[in-house]
């Protein structure tokens, strides 16, 4: 990935022969030790940053937010696909799973390297990049003749989208004042809830009607929009250095988090001792694997050469709410990934009515976004996260009640609640963690947040997933139907996702607002100066 990024970055510069430097005309974004003007008092901690967002900067978040929706769109017409895809290619749940779990792992792949990539590169650069390898693996699925290609083409896909968000939220620290985050994070919400109100219901309507190749083909023309923009509109923020990437990190972190969530995914696949065995092997080999990363980003970090600068641990208001993303986001992907399952194979709905199911929660997580954001800016984020973490948990605990007869209405409602506390949830996580790291480990602090949400959900994905292939496999091979072999798998699955949603629920008490974010700043702008683009 971080080659194709070179590539482009190559011929980018070729093309921009005979335009000047911008190493004198523009403010490093990335940089803590922005010197202030001559007015201002040095013994605000907030002074570095502007009291108001420059327009430049806010025009790159828009950019950033229609990738991001894009993106969003993508996955979330996926999910509800993985049923239609299972039985129009021939494969067992365990195995179309891997359609969602390859997409995360090779997220949490990827996103290590974006704390590098985001000082190495300029972010018209990054930008451009991503959406060309997500434009070009949703060609590569739309044609793909098998599972096979079609993997591949999720794995482009997730390239791409891999370095999306840490740009967004990286470059929305650097620009939203503190004060504001709050409120400028509700918006985002508003925007890229967008995409989960529509995505599954889309999903549902194209799957019923059209067939599974039209997913692609929707979401590439949108993708090459997003590309078209960027290309004409992105433009610089912050200085790009020159240090070279560590490939041993690269290759540690493939190995470390791949035979996790591999390993998670051999659970229940129907081999008995066999299965089991190799799911240990390949856990313990990732956790040395991951042993062996870390110590190697704490040796190199010494030098700030680290792929992954762990410093950002030292912190521990980011350490919780690191925490707490990664448990909400083990259950949530987990649940989100076998919910379609349950719909259609237990409940009996077909693709249309499953997204309909989720598309009343996805609408209300998207209108009260804004209200969110105001709330946590006001209130601070316990107010927020401690009831929603506990409809998080009552949601799921909810889910591993109902069964074949459960009214549609009922599962409509469960879903509703869920997704309120998730829009309480994701507010105060993302700007009460950030805040509390210092403006140079920003980019940092998004790469490890995100990876860590990336990794969760695809073991969440492959642990519930797992537990209920395993029991519709016994209840198949006991000659009951889908529907009764399905039901008591789901059950479990759900139930152990309501159980690790507890964490959260706990947590929540400790953590606190960053002191950056108490009071409005000084009067002192330090706008974000627009350059040419390279």
């Amino acid at each position: 990935m971080w080659i194709a990024v070179d590539l482009f970055v190559r011929a980018e510069s070729v093309a921009a022969c005979g335009i000047p430097s911008r190493s004198g005309a523009m403010t490093d974004l990335f940089d803590r030790s922005n010197s202030l003007s001559s007015d201002t008092s040095p013994s605000r901690p907030d002074d570095s940053r502007a009291d108001s967002i420059d327009p430049a900067g806010m025009r790159v978040i828009w950019l950033l937010l229609v990738a991001a929706f894009v993106a969003i769109l993508n996955e979330t017409t996926m999910a509800i696909a993985i049923p239609e895809l299972n039985a129009s290619l021939g494969i067992p749940p365990e195995l179309g799973q891997w359609l969602t779990s390859a997409f995360m792992l090779t997220m949490a792949v990827v996103i290590p390297t974006t704390g590098f990539l985001l000082q190495r590169f300029t972010t018209r650069q990054i930008f451009l990049a991503a959406m060309i390898l997500f434009s070009s693996g949703t060609l590569i699925c739309l044609v793909a003749p098998g599972f096979a290609v079609l993997l591949v083409g999720r794995v482009v896909q997730a390239a791409g989208t891999g370095i999306m968000m840490p740009l967004l939220m990286t470059t929305m620290m650097n620009v939203v004042p503190p004060h504001s985050r709050g409120r400028m994070m509700g918006r985002v919400g508003l925007v890229i809830s967008l995409a989960p109100a529509i995505g599954p219901t889309m999903s549902g309507i194209v799957l019923d009607s059209l067939g599974w190749r039209w997913l692609f083909a929707i979401v590439l023309p949108i993708a090459l929009v997003a590309l078209g923009l960027g290309a004409k509109w992105m433009t610089n923020l912050g200085e790009s250095t020159h240090a070279p990437i560590d490939m041993v990190s690269v290759v540690l972190s493939v190995f470390a988090f791949g035979g996790i969530v591999f390993g998670l995914s051999q659970f229940g696949g129907g081999d008995g001792g066999g299965s089991a065995n190799s799911a240990w092997t390949a856990i313990a080999a990732g956790l040395v694997f991951l042993a062996l990363f870390v110590w190697r980003q704490l040796t190199l970090q010494k030098e700030d050469r680290a792929l992954l600068d762990l410093r950002v641990f030292s912190a521990k208001n980011y350490v919780i709410a690191v925490v707490i993303m990664a448990v909400v986001s083990l259950a949530m992907f987990g649940t989100f990934s076998l919910l379609p399952l349950y719909l259609q194979n237990v409940a009996g709905l077909n693709a249309t009515q499953s997204g309909l199911v989720l598309l009343p929660g996805s609408i209300l997580m998207g209108v009260l976004a804004p209200v969110m954001g105001r709330i946590y800016d006001a209130r601070g984020p316990r107010t927020l996260l401690i009831p929603g973490s506990v409809m998080i948990a009552a949601s799921m605990f909810s889910y591993s009640m109902v069964g074949v007869g459960t009214p549609t209405w009922v599962l409509v409602v469960i879903q509703t609640v869920m997704s309120l506390g998730l829009a309480a949830s994701f507010t105060p996580l993302f700007s009460a963690s950030l805040g509390s790291l210092e403006p140079k480990l920003y980019s940092h602090g998004s790469a490890a947040l995100n990876t860590m949400q990336q990794v969760a959900g695809a073991a969440g994905t492959a642990l519930l997933i797992s537990i209920y292939s395993s029991a519709l496999h016994s209840g198949e091979a006991a000659g009951r139907s889908v529907a009764e072999s399905g039901a008591p798998g789901a059950h479990n699955a759900f139930l152990l996702a309501a159980v690790i949603a507890l964490v959260p629920v706990v947590l929540s008490f400790f953590i606190k607002k960053p002191e950056d974010q108490e009071d409005a700043p000084a009067e002192v702008v330090h706008s974000v100066t627009e350059t040419p683009a390279e």
